[in-house]
């Protein structure tokens, strides 16, 4: 993997770091659409489309690629930030057009468990803050470290530890009633 890659590894020329993104794009994209998918709440093409508009501002802005963190930090920060701007000009869309969204299964799930378990857990999710979110779903779910998720969201890694704290007292609170053996992972903090 070409995690901690940096402008060194990448080449001063702009083909050696093309190749080298390509590489990094071939490397990191099952990646980045899932962790897509569950930042714009599970709608499959919003994910696809962030995903690509993340790997297309990162093309284009190789060249400003300064190597002061590391090629995966540096886009998936730019990933962060796309599935926010997606997530408000959907609401802000569905304001004006009164529409809903269905909840698509995840298409990266191999646990085949009650569909309206899933539909809970991700109605729970869209109950925090979007911080509180991007924390939960980056180091619970995508399993990132901490720091990796403190350095996508450009915060301290003791605010991210103050996000999950706050993700995780809300979602034992949303998701209380469910039976002892389906909340296990939200009781310990585990993923």
């Amino acid at each position: 993997m070409l995690v901690g890659v940096g402008i060194a590894e990448m080449g001063a020329l702009p083909a050696e770091r093309e190749a080298c993104f390509s590489t990094f794009v071939t490397l990191q994209r099952d990646r980045a659409r899932r962790l897509a998918w569950r930042l714009v709440g599970g709608d499959e093409a919003a994910a696809e489309d962030v995903t690509q508009e993340a790997f297309v501002r990162a093309y284009q802005a190789l060249d400003r690629f300064r190597g002061e963190a590391s090629l995966e930090t540096w886009f998936y920060r730019i990933l962060v930030r796309q599935a926010h701007n997606y997530r408000r000009w959907r609401a802000v869309r569905v304001l004006w057009h009164s529409e809903s969204e269905a909840e698509p299964a995840d298409p990266t799930s191999t646990v085949q468990g009650d569909p309206g378990l899933r539909r809970r857990i991700a109605q729970a999710l869209d109950q925090l803050s979007r911080r509180q979110r991007e924390a939960f779903v980056l180091v619970h779910l995508e399993g990132f470290t901490v720091q990796e998720c403190a350095d996508f969201l450009g915060k301290p890694s003791g605010t991210v530890k103050s996000h999950l704290h706050r993700a995780l007292v809300r979602l034992r609170a949303e998701l209380a009633d469910l039976s002892e053996g389906t909340g296990d992972t939200l009781k310990t903090g585990g993923a």
